[in-house]
């Protein structure tokens, strides 16, 4: 992270700004690299914010990227794609050997997916009306000018299989993972597949049968866990100590809530206040704080109640229709065990196989470009100012 003068955390980029920019062109409807072009560079070079532009050429090619880079080159990352692509960063950036400093470098997302929840979310956070599209793109490239940084949460993950990966966004399982990977199909329409998806998959909704625990919001240390926290066991993965979970091959600590039900529509652990540009799931979310949105909604909800749901959701207001099947809780960690493969899963929009995960949230585990208090007390901005000694930007791919 920034460092100030005085030696404290600094909360802003430096002045002039290198960055590096991973571009993913073929995604969303493919056009991110004329985007950038038309809407991103202008701001950039006009704000003093000196580039490189990278584009990536295939399924992980980000996480091998940022996995070798020199870190010290740039004061920043800028991922301009989906969320995929920053899962593909931050996983990559975990996978080094200097993980704990690694993971600290300042994080920017641009929208040029079909989600992009991510963006949308920072976009709220700073104070901005709910936009899509180019719209979301300039907010997104402004706050990059403007510098301002916001520490957020953080999702470590295990997996039944042995692996263990980090979310910045969220995990589905069922209707909404289903959704997610059915219309991938159709990614040339951008977001309107999610809304073609939930078409399709509502015609033929179907349950899943599961075992969902959770560690509740306060109850973190009312007991101790008996065990070796995971990371404790496992040396070998990097990444923080999950000091609230134990192996996936042990029931769950007492102080832990198991969800009586075992038939879901579908279960959403978030940690931002988007699901997409228009998917205001979570609102009471900040992406700080260290909180997990947990929703699950049971199984027996009718179509025409689950279809109201998704399009409250545009504006926030689905947890208003008091839905009896529709559950929500604020957690610092879950546990979810699928009893078969019936439902997909995914994370930040990746699938994963249909296995058994369980997660904790690190708050403060990545720093990303946002609008930091100092920037939303009605004051404009002061531009930054181009340098002789700010670089010329540099094009690769």
């Amino acid at each position: 992270m920034p460092s100030s003068r005085e030696g404290r955390p600094s909360r802003l980029l430096p002045r002039p700004c290198r960055v590096l920019v991973l571009l993913n062109p073929r995604g969303g409807t493919g056009k991110a690299p004329q985007l950038f072009q038309s809407r991103v560079q202008p701001m950039l070079q006009e704000a003093g914010v000196s580039f490189t532009l990278r584009l990536t050429e295939r399924r992980n090619h980000a996480r091998e990227l940022v996995r070798e880079e020199d870190l010290s080159s740039w004061d920043a990352l800028v991922v301009m794609s989906g969320d995929g692509l920053m899962h593909e960063v931050v996983n990559g950036l975990m996978e080094r050997p200097d993980w704990e400093t690694a993971i600290q470098k300042p994080l920017c997302s641009l929208p040029a997916g079909s989600g992009n929840a991510l963006a949308a979310s920072v976009n709220h956070y700073a104070g901005n009306e709910q936009v899509n599209n180019e719209d979301l793109l300039t907010n997104c490239t402004r706050l990059l000018c403007q510098r301002g940084l916001s520490p957020m949460n953080l999702l470590s993950l295990h997996t039944a299989s042995g692996s263990r990966l980090f979310s910045v966004l969220s995990l589905g399982w069922g209707f909404v993972a289903d959704v997610d990977v059915e219309s991938e199909k159709y990614r040339c329409l951008g977001k309107i597949r999610f809304t073609l998806g939930t078409f399709l998959r509502l015609a033929t909704l179907r349950t899943y049968r599961g075992t969902l625990s959770y560690l509740p919001v306060g109850a973190s240390s009312s007991k101790v866990l008996a065990g070796p926290a995971l990371g404790h066991s496992q040396p070998s993965q990097p990444g923080p100590v999950d000091s609230l979970l134990v192996p996936l091959e042990q029931p769950v600590p007492e102080n832990w809530t198991v969800v009586p039900d075992h038939e879901f529509v579908l279960v959403l652990a978030l940690l931002h206040s988007h699901l997409g540009s228009e998917m205001y799931a979570a609102p009471m979310a900040q992406g700080t704080g260290g909180v997990i949105h947990l929703f699950y909604l049971r199984a027996g909800v009718p179509r025409a109640t689950l279809l109201r749901l998704f399009m409250a959701m545009e504006k926030g207001t689905h947890m208003d229709l008091n839905c009896p099947n529709l559950v929500y809780e604020p957690v610092v960690a879950f546990r979810l065990e699928p009893h078969d493969n019936r439902g997909m899963l995914t994370v930040d929009g990746e699938q994963l196989a249909s296995e058994a995960v369980q997660g904790q949230v690190h708050p403060g585990g990545i720093q990303l470009v946002s609008g930091c208090p100092e920037l939303n007390s009605g004051l404009e901005p002061t531009p930054l100012p181009c340098s002789e000694d700010c670089a010329p930007p540099e094009l690769t791919s």
